[in-house]
């Protein structure tokens, strides 16, 4: 199935954020494929990924299978499809979202303007999977199958870490300091200011580079895979045509947005958990089938193990991927290896 950046909006209005902030004008972008009739399923985007990005998973041949399935792929907030500050009105500080707001914005679509009742599964990759963790504990009786894949239900210490590093490369080249984890960045100046060419450039280029480093494991390097498999001549030629190409295509204020909600992820950050995780994943009463990867740098197998280990009996199980590609096991579909391991796991979960 051929990817484009075709998709609909469905318009929220002002929407109320847990931040106590308000997105103004409001908007979801959301694509579907096959018949409304069909049971649903909802594959929310991943960091910086656009919807056609999620593409990949879907197709008559696969699991998520448009003859048999009405699959919804809703945007994160920040995007660049759905309200981000690339297609806001400029001049301030684009306001704090959390998984939650962006799942409360995904309920409305599902609901009211696509008439769903019931779903038959959430799944998704990274920040996709923390939303699907979210949508199982915000809505526990809405969907039947959860699959989370390399990602969590909570960031962990070293995840926010990670984000830090890449978060304050790219506000450097603006001379701005990172206010913290979970934060922005603190505005020097006092007023918010658009990006020069220069410093989006360098900023953008650092961030990519620094991320090099976290989005394939040790052995996928020692292992030169980025030549073996995807044909680069060197690894300055994957630094520059791969990392670079990939974050010199985004907008910063964007990455930003997403990038703080991610260090802010936690379902337990809602009522009626109150900041209890345990009690959180207890609440999950949807089949629930985690599957970390065992060289994931940002979300290793052990913080899914305990993610399993505190829902109800009968309720989580594990998998792991046995793959050398770190977190990119679990998508955009570059391993062709990793992308038949998921498949086959969908096809035996969604089955049973």
């Amino acid at each position: 199935m051929a990817a484009n950046d075709e998709y609909e909006i469905f318009k929220l209005g002002d929407w109320d954020l847990q931040s106590g902030e308000k997105i103004e004008n409001a908007h979801i972008a959301y694509k579907t494929f096959g018949d409304p009739k069909s049971p649903a399923i909802v594959y929310p985007t991943w960091f910086s990924g656009s919807i056609s990005d999620n593409v990949w998973l879907i197709g008559e041949d696969k699991t998520l299978n448009p003859q048999k399935y009405f699959i919804i792929i809703p945007a994160l907030f920040g995007n660049g499809q759905s309200s981000s500050p690339s297609n806001s009105p400029t001049g301030k500080p684009f306001p704090r979202c959390s998984f939650y707001d962006n799942v409360r914005a995904q309920y409305e679509l599902v609901t009211k303007h696509l008439g769903i009742t019931h779903l038959r599964a959430v799944l998704g990759w990274s920040m996709g999977a923390a939303q699907s963790f979210q949508w199982a504990t915000q809505y526990p009786d809405f969907m039947d199958l959860v699959v989370p894949f390399c990602g969590s239900a909570r960031t962990s210490l070293h995840n926010q870490v990670f984000l830090e590093g890449v978060k304050s490369a790219l506000l450097a080249a603006k001379k701005i300091p990172s206010a913290g984890s979970g934060e922005g960045g603190i505005i020097v100046s006092g007023a918010y200011r658009a990006w020069m060419p220069e410093e989006k450039d360098v900023g953008l280029k650092a961030f990519g580079r620094g991320y090099a480093g976290w989005g394939f494991s040790q052995a996928f390097y020692r292992e030169r895979v980025y030549e073996k498999v995807l044909g680069y001549k060197s690894l300055e030629d994957f630094m520059v045509n791969f990392w670079e190409k990939w974050a010199c295509s985004k907008d910063p204020d964007n990455l930003l947005v997403m990038l703080q909600t991610w260090q802010n992820g936690d379902v337990s950050k809602q009522e009626p958990y109150n900041g209890d995780f345990e009690k959180a994943m207890a609440s999950i009463k949807a089949k629930t089938l985690v599957l970390p990867a065992k060289t994931d740098l940002y979300f290793p197998p052990e913080d899914s193990e305990y993610e399993v280990q505190c829902m109800k009996d009968g309720i989580g199980q594990l998998d792991v991927f046995p793959s050398i590609w770190g977190h990119w096991a679990g998508g955009p579909g570059d391993s062709k290896v990793d992308v038949k391991w998921l498949d086959d796991k969908l096809a035996k979960f969604f089955e049973g």
